[in-house]
């Protein structure tokens, strides 16, 4: 039975994918309107428009776009990087032994799902910074084609963070336990193995799912207006400006969230290949956690 909704909705997952693929291809009435918006001018008028007249939002958003926003980017880039290079020569990964009993923490669908949440998420990163440095790479095609590849992951990621959302919501309410957690930072300042307060996920993962859920749908809406003029020049504009300091945000807490997946837990990357974490990591990282 689980098979066989599992596939039916892994069915309905594809589906939904092709189905607003397409609808964002066919949108276009003609293949004419379809090559304007592949085309070099149209990114000539959308960002012309944007910043065109320096009234209302105009000004700021050009300002920030060319002074502000991509050093911040390159901070965060640079930074935060920097910062778990040092926790790792300092604090080093946990360990914990995958030799012993393990205990299934995700599901094969769940599995699936979140990997398709993950590499298009990271196609997402990696292409909106190409976008963000497209004037430093010589901009031209290579940023058109970047352009091209954020707004089909972006169409996937929506779809998929859907499911995402209605598999682990239950798991992702906080708790007071999350506030104990937080002001010892997971006892990830620590070489210690003490057990730490939290159930199936910790309060860092549960803020990087809240922000990742609700966060990309406002991404996603946003990008939906910036990309095609939906509205006034100021709202494309402020649109503009809440979709650069949001990435920035998804940027920061996904560096963290790839940090703890490849490098602070020794294969942690593991168990969502597998869908089993070892029984001693779960006791300690995720001490509040009833399994069976």
């Amino acid at each position: 039975m689980r098979r066989l909704i599992a596939s039916g909705v892994l069915v309905m997952v594809v589906y939904a994918i092709v189905l607003i693929v397409g609808t964002a291809i066919a949108a276009p009435t003609s293949l004419a309107s379809l090559t304007q918006y592949l085309s070099p001018q149209y990114y000539g008028e959308l960002y012309g428009g944007i910043t065109g007249d320096w009234q209302e939002f105009g000004q700021l958003f050009t300002q920030l776009q060319s002074d502000l926003f991509w050093k911040v980017f390159l901070g965060v880039i640079t930074v935060i990087p920097a910062v778990y290079l040092l926790h790792f020569l300092i604090i080093g990964a946990k360990s914990f032994s995958h030799d012993g009993p393990e205990v299934l923490f995700f599901n094969a669908f769940t599995r699936f799902i979140h990997w398709i949440g993950a590499i298009s998420f990271s196609l997402l990163v990696i292409t909106g910074l190409l976008i963000i440095f497209g004037s430093f790479f010589g901009g031209g095609s290579p940023i058109r084609i970047a352009r091209y590849i954020h707004i089909v992951c972006a169409m996937i990621f929506a779809v998929d963070a859907v499911f995402l959302f209605l598999i682990w919501i239950k798991d992702m309410f906080p708790a007071l336990h999350d506030i104990h957690w937080m002001f010892i930072l997971g006892g990830y300042l620590s070489k210690k193995k003490k057990p730490v307060p939290a159930g199936k996920f910790n309060a860092g993962q549960k803020a990087w799912f809240w922000l990742a859920t609700a966060g990309g749908a406002v991404m996603a809406y946003t990008g939906y207006i910036i990309w095609g003029m939906q509205g006034d020049l100021d709202t494309v504009r402020l649109y503009a400006i809440i979709h650069n300091i949001l990435g920035m945000v998804l940027l920061s807490l996904f560096l963290t969230h790839l940090y703890m997946s490849l490098f602070a837990i020794k294969g942690s990357l593991h168990s969502m290949i597998s869908g089993y974490k070892p029984k001693e990591e779960v006791d300690i990282l995720h001490s509040r956690y009833k399994y069976q």
